[in-house]
């Protein structure tokens, strides 16, 4: 019987399950779409239990009727989320996720006023943003006090199904490295008496570990439910990017990790803590490293949304079409905000905008304009990890969006850096099984997965995104304000009440 290692994650809009040789070989994957709810405007949320089941109906597809022997499980998924359970671990209410819900906009403002704005900043490596669990937690306080009374336990993806799994109660240090403010990140440890106040002293902190330490090993429970072998030892795992990072080697002093995917993510590997105000001080995914990381609200997202609202048959076509239109999509330039933005200019009141419309583009200048948008955010966010005094010695793209050439190769052009792509791009899936057969066998990633094409920028293309990447800035200086008040109007029926009244 073959020995294999289990990964699986669950993503902003899939959950995937890998079986994979102690060889770094996949034998066997499994997807399940999902959506995230968004009950209100500026809410992002998923059902905790949805994690659980999409976990036993996919271990279920890879292994039945397969002769393998699972020996180790990995787990990740996406996150900072904040998800609440009974001293049981049963849910109390749907996750909120990470930096894409913004509902707790003035519960940052009163940390900042409690603890003090620079003395976060020192303390956790980052300012307050949307991305926090700190403030989420205030907000399940002070909006839904019956939930937060009986609130025992605090979980995110990885964690929820390391308990399920294992019995175990713990979280992996990325993940709460991003629990701002309730984690000193120069001591790697929980920041007791913020934490204490945050969570009201009626939630237990979860014990850290490293991503790849083991957790502990699957009940006679979760067998029967999973049909993974009573025994087998799970890992910590931790939050998707990291990962991700874990999946292409791009977890070393000086990798800079891109994840491409529904929304894009940064992270800058560091032998020491770096302190910015515009980005994400975190752990790193191995024990002695730190990170710089960024993230964008919305990057493939927005090409779905461009699928739909076009009529598009399906992205390769829509990509096809965006390649034609060629440098600058024909005068069109856009900004990614279509969900706010993370980093680095932290405004979940930013919002899309498309300048240069004319009644003669076309679709195809749509989509690259949209394409090269998330690359003049990508090169945003270089530009600020480089001025806080990251160092990049190495790029790794990593992601669904880098199977298709036109994105990457647009990256590169516009932010003048080389890009490895490795031979394997599954992803957080992955990078969990590698890390689990960490645990059991003698691997190294680098020989599971490869360097398999690399991308180059074209001196040509780079001059022209130049100017291209300058508008793109003042493109959002010159318009916040007036975003700012559209996103404070009424609602939309109101509006429309108020034109016709005019006549």
């Amino acid at each position: 019987m073959k020995e294999v290692v289990l990964g699986f994650d669950v993503g902003t809009s899939s959950s995937k399950g890998v079986i994979v040789s102690l060889g770094g070989v996949i034998v066997a994957q499994h997807a399940i779409d999902h959506e995230v709810q968004r009950p209100h405007s500026g809410w992002a949320e998923m059902d905790v239990a949805t994690w659980w089941s999409e976990f036993a109906t996919t271990t279920h597809a890879l292994l039945s009727g397969r002769d393998f022997r699972v020996v180790a499980v990995g787990v990740s998924g996406m996150g900072p989320c904040a998800a609440v359970t009974d001293a049981d671990g049963e849910p109390l209410r749907p996750a909120i996720l990470y930096g894409i819900d913004s509902r707790a906009v003035h519960e940052i403002v009163s940390l900042e006023r409690r603890y003090g704005r620079d003395t976060i900043l020192q303390t956790c490596g980052s300012l307050l943003s949307t991305q926090a669990v700190g403030p989420k937690l205030v907000w399940l306080a002070e909006h839904e006090p019956s939930v937060f009374e009986r609130a025992r336990r605090l979980l995110m993806p990885s964690s929820y199904l390391v308990m399920r799994l294992t019995g175990e109660y713990i979280l992996d240090h990325p993940s709460a490295s991003q629990c701002d403010p309730m984690y000193d990140l120069t001591a790697n440890a929980w920041h007791r008496s913020w934490a204490s106040e945050i969570t009201q002293g009626r939630i237990e902190l979860p014990r850290l570990l490293w991503p790849d330490e083991v957790a502990g090993v699957v009940s006679a429970d979760a067998a029967a439910v999973t049909g993974i072998p009573a025994g087998v030892p799970v890992i910590a795992g931790t939050i998707d990017a990291w990962a991700e990072g874990v999946s292409g080697a791009a977890c070393n002093q000086g990798d800079l990790m891109l994840m491409y995917g529904t929304t894009m993510f940064l992270i800058d590997t560091l032998p020491g803590r770096v302190v910015a105000q515009e980005l994400w001080g975190t752990s790193g995914a191995r024990q002695g490293t730190f990170a710089l990381a960024g993230g964008m609200a919305t990057s493939g997202a927005i090409i779905s949304w461009l699928q739909s609202v076009c009529n598009a048959p399906d992205v390769p076509t829509m990509l096809l079409e965006a390649e034609r239109a060629g440098v600058g999509a024909n005068g069109v330039i856009m900004l990614p905000y279509f969900a706010g933005e993370r980093t680095p200019i932290a405004d979940p009141d930013a919002r899309g905008l498309i300048a240069g419309l004319t009644i003669t583009h076309t679709r195809g200048d749509l989509c690259r304009a949209a394409v090269e948008a998330t690359a003049f955010g990508v090169r945003h966010n270089v530009e600020t990890i480089l001025r806080a005094g990251g160092t990049i010695e190495r790029v790794v793209a990593l992601g669904g969006g880098t199977q298709g050439r036109l994105w990457p190769q647009i990256v590169s052009d516009v932010t003048g850096l080389v890009q490895q792509v490795p031979r394997i791009s599954v992803g957080a899936s992955y990078g969990c099984a590698f890390l689990a057969a960490q645990a059991v066998a003698d691997v190294t990633i680098e020989r599971w997965n490869p360097v398999a094409y690399t991308y180059r920028p074209d001196p040509a293309r780079h001059a022209r995104y130049d100017a291209l990447y300058d508008i793109y800035l003042n493109l959002y200086k010159v318009t916040a304000s007036l975003t700012h008040n559209l996103v404070r109007l009424p609602g939309r029926s109101a509006v429309l009440q108020e034109v016709d009244a005019c006549g």
